[in-house]
């Protein structure tokens, strides 16, 4: 036993090795496009180790990510186009020119102004003419409610927006209001049309009250897992199934469910308060 630490020379060369003649046959027939999925799956599990401040999980899966960059800049390696040293020197190189006031003498009053700023250098950088190509310029592949966030902000950075929040609220309104006229006419590219719309404006009001959308989605989905499961243990508990239940008895147990939770949750926040 030893206890050195692999660095990260170490993580080159043990891909590097997987690549080569005689390594890994799985790892010699990947391609770029055949663990860009990866990438997506590993991301989101760093994000689901920082929600459960699980520190053992949070650094086993940055190390995750970190197999991915390094995968993909062996790929490119061996290709000729470019390698790991390209891929840092490129960040830093971007870190150094978008903090001007940390690496230069740039002068900020706080972090909206260095916020500002990195936009500024941002579109220089990329050649950004326009607040069209700043919009067309989001990534397609972004989660969808992340992605019209995104867009949102940067038609904001312009002007291009509500005045107020109660402007947003009616916006929401009108666009259930027509999603409701869309199923009355049961088109379904019109259904699809205006249900995009509802989800876009409801986007808009989650970042005026500064809520993340695709985090509080997750909560929402997480909250309703959670309560699905206690009430079907209840059912289970009584001897029966689910599907034993009507729509109308199931209803009655969430509602109770839901009650409870509330309650509980309500005498956390007065005993933490």
């Amino acid at each position: 036993m030893t206890d050195n630490k692999y660095d990260f020379k170490d993580l080159l060369d043990i891909i590097a090795k997987l690549r080569a003649p005689g390594g890994c046959d799985w790892d010699r027939e990947q391609t770029h496009s055949s663990i860009k999925t990866g990438l997506i799956e590993e991301t989101y599990e760093v994000l689901e180790a920082i929600d459960k401040k699980n520190d053992t999980m949070l650094t086993e899966e940055l190390g995750d990510v970190l197999l991915q960059v390094v995968f993909h800049s062996q790929i490119a390696s061996e290709e000729n186009r470019f390698n790991i040293l390209d891929v840092t020197d490129g960040i830093c190189r971007k870190m150094i020119y978008r903090h001007p006031h940390v690496f230069g003498d740039v002068k900020v009053s706080g972090s909206e102004e260095v916020l500002a700023n990195w936009e500024k250098l941002k579109k220089a950088e990329k050649n950004v003419n326009c607040q069209a190509d700043s919009l067309k310029n989001v990534p397609a592949n972004l989660p969808a409610l992340m992605r019209a966030e995104k867009v949102q902000k940067r038609a904001a950075q312009v002007g291009f927006d509500w005045d107020d929040i109660s402007d947003v609220f009616a916006k929401a309104k009108e666009e259930l209001d027509e999603l409701k006229d869309a199923v009355r006419e049961g088109d379904k590219d019109h259904i699809i049309e205006e249900t995009g719309d509802l989800l876009f404006a409801a986007v808009n009001i989650s970042r005026f009250v500064k809520t993340n959308p695709e985090l509080a989605l997750t909560s929402a989905t997480e909250k309703f897992i959670d309560r699905f499961a206690l009430m079907e243990s209840v059912v289970l508990e009584s001897g029966h199934k689910l599907e034993d239940l009507s729509l109308s008895e199931m209803d009655a147990i969430w509602n109770s469910i839901k009650h409870l939770k509330d309650k509980q949750d309500n005498n956390k926040k007065t005993l933490y308060n």
